[in-house]
């Protein structure tokens, strides 16, 4: 996240001063002319160090040439963080976003976004379905680079020679001199660019490359910053003997925050390295909200017109940004190394979707998200598996194999991303499982370095109960109380649950508000239990299931198709909040 003043050599636009979104003061500019009738208010939110540009752009935006008769707009621009914008779209759809979670009326919800990464928008739409904006088209570009002290850049031949990325993998998974760092990446487009990026680099199938990826996000981990300005002031300071050496020696941060901290000009400037395979680009999508009426649309569509003019990519030039194509305009401070934007880009990193107008992988994302929760949330986890009949079904788009099978494997690929730092349960439930209980337990909750075999041995062992139900209710406040009891401080303490049933069909358990009355008397600020659903296929009571995760915390996660429960299932492990 970005916290800090205005750039150097913003725009100074005169307008009038309002106070919206996130209670931070921004301007409007009127734009009327004869002929318009009535006003339409357009309310822009734009990550801060785009939104001087945006400012000059409306300020500049003469509607002489649209219909008489139109109505006269105002635009309202205001500066606001990525992860605020998107807490409060996540509360709006009833969602949650790992690392960012829900938010109230803090941050107003705008007609246009305007945040530093379309992997924003990816995120949003993948948890939520009816979150779909339109346009969404790139407005400005920053690459994203390793930056370094020039003294330590310098010492790995900059700006002559530039490491590859699995170099500087190498170096900082083997403590070889380089102190990395990085701005949490759940909250951080930037950091989660160079998260997927440093990761594939080290690996992507296979035990040796998952330990490799491990190693990675726990080297980035080390030194993590919830604020972009506090990550920057771990560098050091002062030229002094031992300063450069005892400082932060390598952050991934955007090429403009690099121009921007050199602008300060501070004794240790900083080197941007651009690495290759080079991670995904900021793109600064222009997003027009669902929900927003024609006239806010039409009048949408006529600012974006104005921010594709020679004169906009001036502006962002003295942002530090480039153009949405790469190039950069008049007074563009061009870091030492830049490659001329005329330049083939470096190559993209594998299933980053790194290159140029990529999209994003968002398989990619929702994996890079799940590692870095397991290593820096260390979890204490009962995970109950359905076994009723229904799991004996077979999924047509993974072969036909069943859906058991589908979700056991998942469970497998989890189980493989957490490391012994973790304390892991299994159970299975259905009807009548255990004499009277509609549960079993597998493996108690323990310490996964000692029954990480256990664990995997019981996976395989399991087989759906023909004919049997769906004993949830039962099973989720048994799992909720024993979670409770047991609680640990330190630690994400959580109940996964993975069903495919419509929900409970024990008619000699438990009703939900039942359910929902035991689990409000057991609930505990002080020592939360999340109790977090996913569920598979087209028959999960969605609404039901909330009603208990929103008493609990957590989330419901479901995919109609079942053989995409791997990647919701990484969802869900990313999903959890910080430890309690």
């Amino acid at each position: 996240m970005r916290r800090r003043s205005p750039r150097v050599g913003a725009i100074a636009v005169a307008v009038a001063v309002v106070a919206v979104m996130s209670g931070v003061s921004v301007g409007y500019q009127q734009l009327a002319r004869s002929g318009c009738t009535g006003q339409v208010t357009l309310t822009v939110a734009a990550t801060p160090e785009i939104a001087g540009a945006v400012r000059s752009a409306v300020s500049a935006w003469d509607q002489r040439d649209t219909d008489a008769g139109a109505p006269c707009v105002r635009v309202a621009v205001s500066e606001a963080e990525p992860a605020d914008v998107a807490a409060a779209l996540a509360g709006t759809y009833g969602v949650g976003l790992a690392g960012v979670g829900q938010s109230g009326a803090v941050t107003a919800v705008p007609d246009v976004w305007v945040p530093d990464s379309s992997t924003w928008l990816l995120r949003l739409s993948s948890a939520a379905p009816g979150f779909r904006p339109t346009d969404g088209a790139s407005i400005a570009r920053s690459p994203v680079v390793v930056a370094m002290p020039e003294p330590v850049a310098s010492g790995l031949g900059w700006p002559h020679e530039t490491p590859t990325l699995a170099e500087l993998v190498q170096r900082i998974t083997t403590g070889v001199g380089l102190r990395s760092g990085i701005v949490e990446p759940t909250r951080d487009a930037a950091g989660l660019s160079g998260l997927m990026a440093f990761g594939a680099t080290a690996g992507t199938g296979g035990a040796a490359a998952r330990r490799a990826s491990t190693a990675v996000v726990r080297s980035l981990a080390t030194r993590p910053s919830v604020l972009r300005d506090d990550l920057l002031a771990q560098f050091p300071r002062s030229t002094v003997a031992g300063e450069v050496s005892s400082g932060l020696s390598l952050a991934v941060l955007s090429e403009e925050d690099v121009i921007a901290y050199n602008a300060d000009r501070p004794p240790v400037p900083l080197a941007a390295l651009y690495v290759d395979p080079a991670p995904m680009p900021l793109d600064y999508p222009f997003a027009v909200l669902a929900g927003t009426d024609p006239a806010k649309a039409a009048a949408a569509d006529g600012l974006r017109q104005a921010l594709a003019t020679a004169r906009f990519r001036n502006d962002l030039a003295r942002q530090g940004l480039r153009a949405a194509d790469g190039t950069w305009g008049a007074g563009f401070p061009a870091p030492a190394g830049a490659p001329s934007p005329s330049a083939a880009p470096a190559s993209a990193a594998p299933g980053t979707g790194a290159a140029p107008g990529a999209p994003a992988d968002p398989a990619v994302v929702d994996r890079a998200l799940a590692a870095w929760s397991a290593i820096t949330a260390p979890g204490r986890m009962l995970a109950a598996i359905d076994v009723s009949g229904s799991m004996r079904d077979p999924v047509p788009t993974a072969g036909d194999i069943s859906r058991m099978q589908v979700t056991l494997l998942a469970a497998e690929n989890g189980l493989a991303l957490f490391n012994d730092d973790w304390a892991v349960g299994l159970w299975t439930f259905s009807r009548q499982l255990d004499g009277a209980r509609d549960y079993r337990e597998l493996v108690p909750v323990g310490p996964l370095s000692a029954q990480r075999g256990a664990l995997r041995d019981a996976l395989a062992e399991i087989t759906p109960k023909r004919n049997g139900g769906t004993g949830l209710y039962d099973t989720v406040l048994a799992a909720y109380r024993q979670m409770r009891n047991g609680w640990q401080p330190g630690r994400v303490n959580s109940v996964v649950i993975l069903t495919d049933g419509v929900g409970n069909d024990d008619r000699d358990g438990l009703s939900l508000e039942a359910l929902l009355g035991q689990l409000e008397r057991l609930k505990d600020e002080n020592r939360p239990v999340q109790v977090i659903v996913v569920g598979i296929g087209d028959a999960v009571d969605r609404a039901s299931l909330e009603r208990i995760t929103k008493t609990t915390g957590g989330g419901v996660l479901v995919t109609e198709d079942p053989a995409k429960i791997g990647d919701v299932f990484l969802k869900a492990i990313a999903l959890r909040s910080a430890p309690g």
